[in-house]
């Protein structure tokens, strides 16, 4: 059967093609009255307009590119799954906006392309992921910079456009809430020092609000494994090899918090009861450990609109906006 075109539509709705082609690029010289009746004719003739002729006229492709890196031993079910969440939301945001999304998951060297904009394969590129895969950021390190319709989750590199979740707020929900709880002495555990420098943020806050409430605390900053699981681990290990006494923890992120519990709990101590834990990410898995954990949750469908919004010039910041996070409470950091 022979496919309607524009010139079919036109004629059944009884107007020019060019006011077809008008109704569909979204023209706003279009009467209400004129527009309803295309549609109408375009419906009834199961038309559909051709969006590769549309792009060529207007230049645009229609398409954001998101750029997941992973590290290169990981398989797709090793991704972090805060960076499924966060690819979700901007997809999302990006459809709400009238954008397709290419999404490429890169690790090694022989994987990473980001030329997308420049190949006219997309208008605008967003990069998410992990920040232990130094030659990934490297290599897009000249791509993410200011002008070239691209951005980034976090702060994996200086000066280059991105949003993140506001963890100067993040860590000082986790003190208040600490506190609030009784606890009072409680560690930091997380790389400080280290390419992840939203670390350092949610370190900072965290300090900053307990020095208002009149208490410090005490980190363990240099975790050398590569799994963030088991830098949990390991700072366990090392807080309760010190014999320094904590009541309580607050990671950097939930896997580290995931590693601490898994620790704790094979070391004999009771959580919340002697320890309690709270961690940042707000992954799902937090509401399915034993005991659920205590999380800061950042406002994921906001960052996903942040960044489509940014890297598509509907903002005008300078600055790069910042997500809102929220406290999860649950069991590990509840006291009787």
């Amino acid at each position: 059967m022979r496919r309607s075109t524009a010139w079919d539509v036109a004629e059944k709705a009884g107007v020019s093609q060019s006011t077809v082609s008008r109704v569909f690029t979204g023209s706003t010289r279009i009467s209400q009255t004129t527009r309803d009746r295309v549609l109408n004719a375009a419906r009834d003739l199961d038309y559909l307009p051709d969006k590769r002729a549309s792009r060529l006229r207007s230049g645009q492709t229609g398409i954001i590119a998101v750029v997941v890196i992973i590290r290169a031993e990981d398989s797709a079910r090793e991704v972090n799954p805060f960076a499924y969440a966060l690819l979700g939301s901007v997809c999302r945001a990006a459809s709400e906006s009238g954008y397709e999304t290419l999404v490429s998951f890169q690790a090694s060297a022989d994987q990473l392309y980001g030329r997308y904009v420049e190949q006219r394969d997309a208008d605008a590129l967003v990069v998410i992921g992990t920040t232990q895969n130094a030659a990934a950021w490297d290599y897009y390190r000249p791509l993410l910079v200011q002008g070239r319709n691209a951005i980034c989750w976090g702060l994996p590199l200086d000066d280059v456009p991105s949003v993140r979740s506001d963890n100067h707020a993040g860590g000082r929900l986790a003190a208040e809430h600490l506190w609030a709880q009784g606890y009072r002495k409680p560690a930091f555990l997380g790389p400080i020092a280290s390419a992840q420098r939203q670390f350092q943020e949610r370190y900072e806050g965290f300090v900053e609000a307990l020095g208002e409430l009149g208490g410090t605390t005490r980190t363990v900053p240099d975790l050398n494994a590569r799994s963030r699981v088991e830098q949990g681990r390991d700072a366990i290990r090392a807080l309760l090899a010190s014999g320094e006494p904590f009541d309580s923890v607050f990671a950097a992120c939930d896997f580290i918090a995931l590693g601490a519990l898994e620790a704790l709990v094979q070391a004999g101590k009771q959580v919340p009861g002697e320890v309690g834990i709270i961690g940042y990410d707000g992954i799902d898995a937090t509401a399915h450990a034993h005991p659920p954990l205590t999380t800061i949750k950042p406002d994921l469908e906001k960052a996903g609109r942040l960044m489509v919004a940014q890297v598509l010039g509907d903002v005008g910041a300078d600055q790069a906006p910042l997500a809102p996070v929220e406290l999860i409470a649950r069991t590990s950091t509840q006291r009787v």
